[in-house]
């Protein structure tokens, strides 16, 4: 059997490929033209951005507690230069792991981009090479609005910030969901910009229930000196002698020195002629099992195929694609990529970071679950004060039956805990059962104050004789 995989540096196209080459009787082609290479994530996305904002958490913090002096200033160039070293050498890695592949003789890896020419056929530096299945791995770029006079002002996105040494002193921001709510607080704390976010809803944050959103609404506007004009829509932008003017729906105009879009990201599978191989893109163009919906031998995945462009998502679907391209070939029944709703974003700066595993309790009411929900201010717990992060909350969402079934949290060290959550949640564990038993003082006593009220009101809601 002959696979060609397009994409094999990023995140799902190597789990693709290293799944494939230990599989018996598999020829791989391996395609991927990244300079220096290596995938979103570690090139442009999580881990450089991470690096940023773990200077502006440093600052933030300082700043933030009363009992410091003044606080410390970033050296921007510097923080810009280690994470081009450590971008550099995590991409060096992934290179390796490729190349390493490349060195065996069912394995050939060609260092060009590919195009589809024919089903199953693609072109790469003038040769063509064709194959039994084609995993598409091609990862996104970022997603630039049609929006009237666009054409005309520059702007900056995120990849822009990444490598940015010197600031505007004020700009208007379109964009507030994951990118936005991360780099908005780092452009604010280390640029010193004086920002206005058009937020298109009452409050950002989408997935979570509303008093996470209205809290890092508030959050941002009082820590972070942002100013966020909310149920606005952008309707023109034209270009100022002091920079840029935005005309919003509301009929007020926004001036600034700068502009950032923040909007998103889009599948990069512009350039590779998915209709010379009769596949059409669109809503549900890639089913469950990760085949394309027109033909049953290509699949895509990551965030090439636009259904959830997460990190980890990607990688988990490469390992759902290379396991169905193998049932496939053998006639077997195909696995449908299912997953626990499970995403951090690192808000404010890290030091506010959002996590979600599982049902909100929006979710649960949608999916006609019968559960109890409760919920904690991080504020409560005295440790948060002792490290001067009281701000944030956190919620529990569980069955009557004790089933862990969600967990949200907006407050320090949330991140780190989602991983715990994410066992509970998906091993269905019964709250009445999880240890309450925090080594104080830390953190995680808010999970402890959670789990207790969750299982006193599933007690109360048991029947009795």
């Amino acid at each position: 059997m002959d696979v060609i995989v397009i994409g094999a540096y990023g995140s799902a196209g190597v789990v693709v490929a290293e799944r494939l080459a230990e599989a018996p009787d598999v020829e791989l082609t391996l395609f991927d033209d990244g300079d220096p290479g290596g995938g979103l994530c570690i090139l442009r996305g999580c881990m450089p951005s991470k690096e940023l904002l773990s200077a502006g958490e440093h600052r933030f913090l300082a700043r933030h507690d009363d009992r410091l002096a003044e606080p410390p200033s970033v050296d921007v160039e510097r923080t810009v230069e280690r994470k081009d070293d450590h971008t550099a050498n995590w991409a060096t890695h992934r290179r390796k792991a490729v190349h390493k592949l490349a060195d065996r003789d069912d394995v050939e890896f060609v260092r060009e981009s590919a195009r589809f020419v024919d089903e199953g056929t693609v072109a790469a530096g003038g040769e063509t090479y064709s194959a039994d299945y084609v995993v598409v791995a091609t990862g996104s770029v970022p997603n630039v609005p049609d929006l009237d006079g666009l054409d005309d002002v520059p702007f900056h996105t995120s990849a822009e910030v990444l490598d940015a040494t010197e600031f505007p002193d004020s700009a208007v921001v379109m964009g507030f969901g994951y990118v936005g709510l991360e780099l908005v607080p780092y452009l604010s704390e280390v640029g010193g910009v004086d920002l206005t976010v058009i937020e298109h809803d009452d409050r950002p944050l989408d997935e979570a229930d509303p008093a996470f959103g209205d809290a890092l609404l508030d959050y941002y506007r009082e820590q972070f000196d942002v100013d966020v004009v909310t149920n606005a829509r952008e309707r023109r932008v034209e270009p100022t002698d002091e920079g840029v003017r935005m005309h919003l729906d509301t009929g007020e105009a926004v001036d600034a020195e700068a502009l950032y879009l923040f909007t998103g990201r889009r599948p990069n599978v512009d350039g590779l002629d998915l209709e010379a191989a009769g596949i059409e893109t669109g809503e549900g163009w890639v089913r469950d099992t990760m085949q394309a919906r027109d033909d049953d031998r290509v699949f895509v995945v990551g965030d090439a195929n636009g259904r959830e462009p997460i990190l980890h998502v990607a990688k988990e679907q490469g390992g759902v694609a290379a396991d169905n391209v193998l049932a496939h070939d053998a006639d077997e029944e195909l696995d449908a990529y299912e997953n626990v709703h499970h995403h951090v974003v690192f808000s404010g700066l890290g030091a506010l970071p959002y996590a979600r595993v599982g049902h909100s309790k929006a979710a649960a009411e949608s999916a006609d679950e019968a559960f109890v929900h409760v919920s904690r201010e991080a504020a409560d717990d005295g440790v948060f004060k002792t490290k001067a992060v009281p701000e944030g909350r956190a919620s529990l969402v569980v069955g009557t039956d004790g089933t862990v079934l969600g967990w949200q949290g907006l407050h320090y060290h949330a991140d780190v805990m989602a991983k715990t959550m994410q066992i509970a949640v998906e091993m269905g564990l019964d709250v009445r059962e999880i240890p309450d038993r925090a080594y104080h003082p830390t953190t995680p006593e808010i999970l402890d104050g959670l789990v207790r009220e969750a299982a006193s009101e599933v007690h109360s809601t048991e029947p009795t004789d």
